[in-house]
């Protein structure tokens, strides 16, 4: 095989993860949302009295990703992780590949306001503790698609610390076909405390 053919062949192979997926239908993803919308808000702007994390502004390919999981079992199976559980029956009204398509056309039409700090910590301690996630996350924690990194500063304060606090548990990132859960897992690890993990949310949220 040429180089030339090469080349093309690992073009198309990097190409396919974009075009593996219809457009879908946000018009029939806007009548699926209406049973997600009672815990993540009307406008998927999350809800904190619900412990419902917001959905607009996130990558269709990590909403895809964390339902998926939520199908497979990879999320909401281990004891002690209540929302998790609570979530993973609702993930089977989209159980189809189209329905989800649908369901993230709409929630890409949505554009919330950004969320109110209800996490305090010291910043500067943050921004440091913050320099070996920029490497998957992003630098501004914009996400990146290519290292699995979800984007982090368009995120409710109150779920990064919750989500770091279950992967620092055990509750996230155990199974073991959730790569990129596990990981994160021992990242969240050199977390020491209570008071680390506020301080690079804080950091976080800074950035949007």
């Amino acid at each position: 095989m040429t180089q030339l053919k090469v080349m093309v062949l690992a073009l198309a192979c990097a190409l396919i993860p974009a075009f593996s997926h219809a457009a879908g239908d946000a018009a029939a993803g806007k009548a699926a949302f209406a049973v997600c919308a009672a815990c993540h808000g009307q406008n998927a702007e999350g809800n904190m009295a619900m412990n419902a994390p917001r959905l607009a502004g996130q990558e269709a390919w990590y909403l895809r990703r964390q339902l998926n999981a939520f199908k497979a079992g990879h999320r909401g199976t281990r004891p002690g992780d209540t929302f998790g559980m609570q979530m993973r029956p609702m993930t089977s009204a989209v159980a189809a590949p189209a329905a989800v398509d649908n369901l993230l056309a709409y929630l890409a039409t949505l554009k919330p306001a950004a969320s109110a700090v209800s996490v305090q910590g010291d910043v500067n301690a943050g921004k440091a503790a913050y320099a070996v996630c920029g490497a998957c996350h992003g630098q501004r924690a914009e996400g990146l698609e290519q290292m699995g990194g979800p984007g982090l500063a368009q995120q409710d304060d109150w779920y990064l610390v919750r989500s770091l606090q279950n992967f620092k548990k055990g509750l996230r990132g155990y199974a073991p076909e959730d790569t990129f859960g596990r990981q994160m897992a021992p990242m969240a690890a050199t977390l020491a405390n209570d008071a680390a993990v506020n301080n690079v949310v804080s950091y976080i949220k800074s950035l949007r």
